[in-house]
């Protein structure tokens, strides 16, 4: 499996549909922070993501003191940090809060929306992904605070998530068995997307975690210490299985990934056990020696420094947020 799959994967997304808009000119939406957009829903979720699928239409996307930027039909917008933002025609227009017109429809279904002054319309699909934010800080270092992701560019795959999207929502008009999952899986599926379309597309010279993962000797250390995290990795011996000197791999890797190659494979180990503590029952001592701690001590400690709890009290809170404690 490779590096970015790896952490994709530890993410633990989950995600949700929350509106199904039509908007006409002029309009101008204050999209709320993804954290306040599921507080009903998943008032436990530590990060939450969002995300708009234009369907029809254009609009303008701006954070506030940041310039605008146009979506058109067939875009994703993505705002992995969730942060608040405007949507609209008219961004100078008066913004109308979206938690407000979710509200106002009072339905237990994903909301059906029409809004705006009757001009040129266009269509939103808006959802969100929640994430566990201890397991998220790779990916989300190493992503913009804005992605504008063309899903019928580049291949057949975009095209087929934006229909299936589109149809599912229709199907889910009608209360039928499943549809909120189908709904939810395919909110992730856009997210894993969107991720893939923004790695594909970094320009040359670019740094970060998804840089490296392109680049022909960084990308090969990530995927050797990810394949076998456990491992007495050196950079020595990834230097020579990846045919660099071990002084042009520690700074290639340093300057694009951003942490020199074994303080990047012990914030990988701690990741993963994080997941295993998570998801698995295994022992504390177990977790440490499969990972590659020898002793539960220098695990425990190293555990704390990162994630600033013990294992075995991150463990109980964990299972206290998942039982709504």
């Amino acid at each position: 499996m490779d590096a970015l799959s790896d952490v994709l994967r530890l993410v633990r997304l989950t995600g949700a549909v929350f509106l199904d808009a039509e908007f006409t000119a002029p309009w101008c939406i204050n999209a709320p922070s993804g954290v306040r957009v599921c507080t009903q829903h998943m008032p436990q979720a530590q990060h939450v993501a969002t995300y708009h699928l234009v369907t029809s239409g254009s609009c303008e996307v701006m954070f506030d003191g940041d310039a605008p930027q146009h979506a058109r039909a067939h875009d994703l917008i993505v705002i992995p940090g969730g942060d608040a933002h405007l949507l609209g025609s008219d961004l100078a227009a008066p913004p109308t809060d979206m938690t407000r017109l979710v509200a106002e429809t009072n339905s237990d279904q994903v909301p059906r929306v029409s809004h705006g002054g009757g001009g040129e319309m266009t269509r939103l699909v808006c959802g969100y992904l929640a994430c566990d934010s201890a397991l998220f800080k790779t990916l989300l270092a190493a992503l913009p605070r804005l992605m504008i992701i063309g899903m019928q560019e580049g291949g057949v795959r975009g095209a087929w998530l934006e229909s299936s999207i589109q149809f599912s929502l229709a199907e889910y008009s009608v209360p039928t068995a499943g549809a909120s999952a189908v709904l939810a899986k395919l909110s992730e599926l856009l997210f894993v997307e969107a991720i893939r379309r923004h790695a594909e597309r970094l320009p040359p010279g670019q740094s970060g975690w998804l840089a490296g993962l392109r680049d022909r000797y960084v990308g090969r250390a990530l995927s050797l210490m990810h394949s076998q995290p456990a491992h007495a990795w050196t950079v020595d011996e990834l230097a020579d299985r990846v045919g660099l000197s071990r002084s042009a791999l520690g700074e290639k890797f340093t300057a694009l990934v951003g942490l020199p190659p074994m303080q990047y494979l012990a914030r990988w180990r701690l990741q993963l056990a994080a997941d295993l503590l998570q998801g698995s029952r295994r022992t504390i001592g177990a977790i440490a020696a499969h990972i590659g701690y020898e002793s539960e001590a220098a695990f425990s400690r190293a555990f704390k420094r990162e994630l600033g709890a013990a294992p075995a009290a991150w463990r109980r809170s964990q299972m206290q947020k998942g039982d709504g404690g």
